[in-house]
C-alpha cells in the first residue's frame, strides 16, 4: 500500500481503455492523522475475484488536491 501525500498532474501522450474492477472506500484514522483509502478489487476475469488487488491512502492535503483537480476537470475549467 502507498500512502499518497502530493500528486503530481501528468499528460500521458495516449490512453487505452480499462476494465471496470470493484472498489472501495475507507476513511481512517492512524496516530491522528485522517486519510481517504482507496481499494481496487481487479476485474471479474482474475483468478481470485474479490481479493483486493490495489490500495492508495490519501493524506488530507493530496485527497484535497485530487478532488480540485477532479473538480475543474469535470467542470470543464
Amino acid at each position: 500500500m502507498a500512502t499518497i501525500r502530493k500528486l503530481r498532474l501528468y499528460q500521458p501522450d495516449r490512453l487505452s481503455k480499462q476494465s471496470d474492477a470493484d472498489a472501495s472506500i475507507i476513511l481512517a484514522e492512524l496516530d491522528g492523522e485522517k486519510f481517504v483509502q482507496l481499494d481496487s478489487y481487479g476485474s471479474k476475469d482474475r483468478q481470485l475475484v474479490g481479493k483486493r488487488s490495489q490500495s492508495m491512502r490519501f493524506s488530507k492535503e493530496a485527497f484535497e488536491q485530487l478532488v480540485q483537480l477532479g473538480t475543474a476537470h469535470f467542470e470543464g475549467n
